[in-house]
């Protein structure tokens, strides 16, 4: 049997088989809605305070400022929408870069014919923000900034210490959210050090189930729930509890954050190993992440070709790479972080995420270059050759 080399880490994550484990044995013994007063509720019960207080413990805040949802979409939308709706008289100015998620970009646009001025704030070519545009566009009616700490296309870090001193010095009022789903698991994060006042981070992008996620709220920071029902959630998420996707939630982020540094230090290895055979041996690559990118995305163009046909000879051969968002690649689409950054159609066009985890090994390094090693010429001369 063809062994799977995954290299499509950003869009989703295997599981670790102590979560699959774990959640197996939830879902067969500890079935009972935590709302309930029996034995079998209070059970259940006790699986979301304990992922609740690992969860809060990884990034050093209290228990009752994380709110559990479904995943990064929903808390990136609860920690907009619920601030915004909640605070109506801190200002109608919102602010957030071009090269957000879609579940924050989206909302954004649909919140300007809504009332909402919107600032959008550019990039250079390494997809770092321009703190300059943003110093200038920050006022006394800004209410609410969104800025994501590692993109999920390029992988580049925005230095949100240094937006959340921006935004204090300007307009201390205004709240601050961050969206680190890519970065939760793989680098520090201490919202209260940082001045963060909201973080988004997901369950499965860290080696968890899908269908959790979570929103830290600082103390003090208002927000209305956008889902109602039963009230669960401190009144913040209604609707029964996931109970195997939180607790598979909990036990993932204890996980990863016990080796994250040596998870680290081995994916940076993995990435530094495939870009030096990538120039080896494709000389057509033009390198579209930074140097100074995460060191689990690389984004490069590989010359005249589409990167879907690309997807699909190395699917053939159990690699499993990615052209962009997974959130948005159906849409077929040009992604627009690469516009944003200046690359031209023609590279975006090829265009290929590769995404890495402790799971790879540098054997799928070589096999995968091998692979393209083959494939690339190939679909390169069926366009009409080499450029």
């Amino acid at each position: 049997m063809i062994r799977d080399i995954y290299l499509d880490n950003s869009a989703t994550t295997r599981p670790y088989d102590e979560v699959i484990h774990y959640i197996n044995y939830i879902n067969k013994n500890i079935y009972g809605n935590p709302s309930s007063l029996h034995t079998k509720g209070s059970e259940a019960e006790r699986l979301i305070k304990k992922a609740r207080e690992t969860i809060a413990n990884t990034i050093g805040v209290d228990t009752k400022e994380i709110v559990f949802t479904s995943g990064g979409t929903e808390s990136n939308n609860l920690a907009i929408r619920g601030y915004l709706e909640a605070n109506p008289r801190k200002g109608r100015h919102i602010i957030t870069s071009q090269i957000e998620h879609p579940s924050i970009l989206e909302l954004f646009k649909y919140l300007e014919p809504n009332g909402y001025k919107v600032d959008y704030i550019g990039v250079g070519k390494d997809g770092i923000i321009n703190l300059d545009e943003l110093k200038n566009k920050i006022n006394k009616e800004t209410s609410l900034i969104s800025i994501m700490h590692i993109n999920n296309e390029i992988g580049s870090i925005q230095p949100i210490e240094e937006v959340a001193k921006i935004k204090n010095s300007l307009n201390r009022e205004a709240c601050l959210h961050v969206d680190c789903v890519q970065s939760y698991g793989k680098m520090k994060i201490s919202p209260k050090k940082m001045s963060i006042d909201m973080i988004s981070i997901s369950s499965h992008k860290i080696h968890g189930p899908k269908g959790a996620g979570a929103l830290f709220v600082n103390k003090g920071v208002k927000i209305k729930p956008i889902i109602i029902g039963g009230g669960q959630e401190a009144l913040l998420r209604s609707g029964t509890e996931n109970i195997t996707g939180i607790a598979g939630f909990g036990l993932a982020a204890e996980t990863i954050h016990k080796s994250m540094e040596t998870n680290n230090s081995k994916v940076l290895a993995l990435k530094n190993l495939f870009i030096e055979k990538l120039k080896e041996n494709i000389e057509t690559t033009k390198f579209i992440s930074s140097e100074s990118a995460s060191p689990y995305i690389l984004n490069v163009s590989l010359g005249r070709l589409r990167s879907e046909v690309l997807l699909h000879h190395l699917e053939e051969k159990n690699i499993f790479v990615s052209t962009g968002s997974a959130c948005s690649s159906r849409k077929n689409l040009h992604s627009h972080v690469l516009k944003a950054v200046g690359i031209e159609t023609c590279d975006i066009e090829g265009a290929v995420r590769f995404s890495f985890s402790e799971f790879n090994t540098e054997e799928d390094i070589n096999d995968t270059i091998e692979a393209l090693k083959n494939i690339v010429p190939k679909i390169q001369i069926s366009r009409g050759g080499k450029r």
